[in-house]
């Protein structure tokens, strides 16, 4: 890559995490002289890529213009899997949804059609929103399992490579862009430490509850994978004596007591035994991510039994996090993914598990927090993913 187009791409890196900056800013922020910011600048406006939005405040003297990426130039194609969902977006440098959000069944398990679908599915995408490839950045795409980030493998879904091919070769053959993949739990931290409440904290423990109970790690300032990229499997921690098999093939796992399927077991195995609830009469549907979305409403207005569901989950999240706290002593534990749409529900819990579990001089120098990201943390961290890798993208 030119020294020229580095620059350029470090610039535009910078824009899409802080938006709005002035030229002094943007040199302090990347360590590159005034004169080469300045002329990286005019050379982007000339291409219609940064736009100026105005004045910084003075601190004294003239006041420095700012700029902006023009929303309409560049794009990231978002791409957020779990076992049994796939959730696909064309993303906009300042995280909006171009064309909405398409949901499709795609099960992951057993599955060797996957990177045709997924393949088939992103360039209708494409083909829909009437926008030239040229302008679209890359694919990231979040995924759970054991991610090999730099082979571009998920080895806990052997299917989803073709043949000997990888998804990330697969896919960008098929669609003619660099494509990336992570776990859906370290995407998820990138969203929140980028653009949610944990911004600009160094040492943040995002906890991602969904069908199973994930975790990202900043550490430091920066994510951290381990070893060998398989850091964060928090579902995977033996922490009951209940005798119930894991997806992991051991048994007593936190997440056999704590995820949102034990939700969903739990919601039928009570309507079976004759509770009370303001559950819908055609519950269940059918559709697990749906009837999730019901148990979650449901709580959020009151419900008795969901609202007693969502208490016995969250604390056994917070026993799982007192863990955490005790060998990790981050600034902040964020419950984030698509169960987070729960809210406020989660933090009593949790934190009476920590009064119980964890020792108080650590427990009260951590902070429990809610995404307001949502379920929609996935897919801002997938479009994070693409420009994590925009410096070294050929």
């Amino acid at each position: 890559m030119k020294k020229d187009e580095y620059y350029k791409r470090l610039v535009l890196r910078e824009f899409y995490y802080s938006n709005v900056l002035s030229a002094p800013e943007l040199s302090e922020r990347i360590g590159k002289s005034l004169p080469l910011v300045i002329r990286t600048l005019s050379t982007l406006v000339e291409e219609d890529i940064l736009q100026e939005s105005g004045y910084a405040p003075s601190s004294g003297g003239r006041r420095p213009a700012t700029y902006t990426i023009n929303k309409e130039a560049l794009f990231i194609l978002s791409v957020s899997m779990d076992q049994l969902v796939t959730r696909i977006s064309l993303m906009s440098m300042d995280n909006r949804h171009i064309k909405g959000i398409t949901n499709i069944e795609l099960p992951l398990k057993n599955n060797p059609d996957v990177p045709a679908v997924l393949a088939s599915q992103l360039g209708l995408l494409i083909e829909n929103a009437g926008i030239s490839k040229k302008k679209i950045i890359g694919v990231g795409i979040g995924m759970p399992g054991f991610i090999d980030v730099t082979k571009g493998l998920n080895h806990s879904f052997p299917l989803l490579q073709a043949g000997n091919v990888t998804i990330v070769e697969y896919l960008s053959k098929a669609l003619g862009l660099p494509v990336y993949i992570d776990n859906d739990s370290s995407v998820v931290a990138l969203a929140e430490c980028h653009f949610g409440v944990a911004r600009g904290q160094r040492n943040v423990m995002v906890v991602n509850v969904g069908w199973g109970v994930g975790l990202g790690m900043v550490l430091e300032g920066r994510l951290f994978r381990g070893h060998n990229g398989f850091a964060g499997e928090f579902s995977h921690i033996p922490i009951f004596n209940n005798n119930k098999l894991c997806s992991c093939g051991k048994s007593g796992c936190l997440e056999t007591e704590a995820s949102l399927l034990v939700l969903l077991e739990k919601t039928l195995a009570g309507l079976k035994t004759g509770r009370i609830t303001t559950l819908p009469a055609d519950f269940p549907s059918g559709h697990s991510e749906t009837d999730v979305e019901r148990i979650l409403e449901a709580a959020g207005n009151g419900d008795k039994f969901c609202v007693e569901l969502l208490s016995e989950i969250g604390y056994n999240i917070g026993r799982g996090i007192a863990i955490l706290i005790h060998i990790l002593n981050p600034r902040t534990v964020m419950l984030s993914g698509r169960g987070s749409l729960a809210g406020k529900l989660w933090t009593a819990p949790v934190q009476q598990a920590l009064n119980e579990h964890c020792i108080p001089r650590l427990a009260n120098y951590t902070s429990i927090e809610v995404s307001k990201l949502g379920y929609d943390a996935e897919l801002v961290g997938a479009a994070a993913l693409v420009m994590e890798n925009f410096l070294t993208t050929k």
